[in-house]
């Protein structure tokens, strides 16, 4: 899976997830409306009632003579509500188990200024409405408690219901959620599959249409894009097919003459030594261009041979050091160029190596011409081949596209060279499991660095069809510098 990509399973969590908020919040908000409506509907019944009773007691009050007459009364009459009589200088009659301390201060505050006030109180634990009225004839006030106790109890249970009945909506929700987005996201699910098949190079993928709505519309819409990208890299894949047979088919009918034309050329230009000097430089300069067109028509061959991949890495232990010295030695650049080289060797193909090994020391010697080092090494347990120069160096922005085929970042330094040796290399370098990276200051030159993993590194004078150190094979360069 890439880097960052969203799977239809995070998609379908957040759904649920959303779907879940939304019933827990809709219904969390019903179930506290409704407890507080209930709740408010039925303190203001109880408070009501109680206020009622009171003012019946207040005109019962009136045809007694006196506090304890009145609670008589009261109880004669079924009521067993406590209540509390207070009379300027007599002392307080109670009923009920209640006394003066059980009535609210801001309560008796109100009842002093000749009003009809209510309070609620817990006297004892329970809940109760404490209701106070004066009468200004006897000027005695009146404190009755009516019980509360049997509406918290209700509301309580009603809380706890509305609580365990959001709960279950709330995992219901979850439960219908997961399915809703599993079910409604399934389209989605296989799009994501459909179009990573597609990635994969599997261009005959297509979508189920299974209904009319918008996800029917969309796989049909994503089918008649995948039947055309079909299309279209068929026609691409077959036009280069067609590029490569004929780039190929080219070069190797190019390649019999060619050599033969070298020969020729290079008998013509010994025949023409007792010609006069004009002669001779148009001789040699046929040759070089004969010689040049040879290299391409070979390059091209070697590209050929890349892209149809019929031609696999032929692995053998390699001395990278050796080898590098005989591609030095092979192209006359032993004396020009600075080799420092170690014995490593690797499990690789000796042709493509020495391929790789001589492109990137021709471009040094074409672009740059100064300063070549050349240097072979292990670094933990990778074979490195670094070639280095003293040139112009490379500008910043030609440094991405250097290994392009026939990409030349100066025209003006580009020589008479192809363009393809460093394509050819890099290609190479990864079919044998490597590769080239390039790094370059402007002015400073260029440094072109070959990794290839190590297969062993054996003793000295243990390497069958080596040549020794003392051979030659580690040459330090004369500044002692390394790449």
């Amino acid at each position: 899976m890439r880097r960052g990509a969203v799977t239809p399973t995070r998609l379908r969590r957040r759904v649920a997830v959303a779907f879940v908020l939304a019933v827990g919040v809709a219904t969390g908000v019903l179930a506290v409306g409704s407890y507080v409506v209930v709740r408010n509907a039925r303190f203001h019944d109880s408070a009501s009632r109680s206020v009622q009773q009171t003012l019946v007691n207040l005109r019962y009050a009136i045809t007694r003579p006196n506090a304890q007459a009145l609670l008589g009364g009261l109880r004669s009459r079924g009521q067993s509500s406590p209540a509390v009589v207070l009379t300027r200088g007599v002392p307080p009659q109670t009923s009920g188990g209640v006394g003066v301390g059980q009535i609210p201060v801001e309560l008796r505050r109100l009842v002093d200024r000749g009003r009809l006030a209510r309070e609620r109180a817990v006297v004892a634990g329970r809940h109760y409405v404490v209701v106070g009225g004066a009468l200004p004839e006897t000027r005695e006030q009146y404190y009755f408690f009516y019980d509360e106790q049997q509406v918290w109890n209700d509301l309580a249970v009603l809380r706890d219901v509305l609580a365990v009945g959001w709960l279950a909506l709330v995992v219901l929700a979850a439960l219908g959620g997961t399915l809703f987005a599993r079910r409604t996201l399934a389209p989605v699910a296989q799009a994501s599959d459909a179009a990573r098949s597609l990635a994969e190079g599997l261009l005959d993928t297509r979508l189920p249409v299974a209904s009319d709505d918008e996800f029917g519309a969309w796989a049909e819409a994503f089918n008649d894009m995948a039947a055309a990208l079909e299309a279209k890299i068929g026609a691409l894949a077959e036009a280069q097919a067609r590029e490569r047979r004929f780039t190929a088919n080219v070069a190797h009918d190019l390649r019999s003459p060619l050599t033969a034309l070298i020969g020729e050329a290079r008998q013509l230009e010994m025949q023409a030594r007792d010609l006069p000097p004009r002669f001779r430089q148009l001789t040699g300069m046929l040759v070089a261009d004969v010689d040049r067109l040879c290299r391409l028509t070979e390059d091209l061959l070697e590209i050929s041979r890349l892209d149809s991949g019929q031609e696999p890495p032929e692995v053998e232990p390699v001395d990278a050091g050796v080898l590098v010295k005989g591609v030095l030695q092979s192209h006359g650049c032993s004396d020009t160029v600075a080799l420092e080289a170690q014995h490593v060797v690797i499990a690789t193909d000796r042709r493509r190596l020495e391929r790789i090994v001589a492109n990137l020391v021709d471009n040094a010697v074409t672009h740059a011409g100064v300063g070549i080092r050349v240097r072979v090494a292990r670094e933990d347990d990778h074979a490195v081949i670094a070639v280095a120069d003293e040139g112009p160096g490379i500008p910043a922005t030609a440094l991405p596209r250097v290994f392009d085929r026939q990409f030349k970042a100066d025209r003006s330094r580009s020589g008479r060279g192809s363009g393809l040796g460093l394509a050819i290399a890099r290609e190479n370098a990864r079919l044998l499991g490597g590769d080239i990276t390039v790094s370059s200051t402007r002015g400073a030159g260029a440094v072109f660095t070959l990794r290839l993993p190590v297969v062993a590194t054996p003793p000295d004078g243990d390497l069958s069809g080596a040549d020794s150190a003392d051979d030659g094979a580690e040459i330090q360069s004369d500044r002692g510098e390394r790449p």
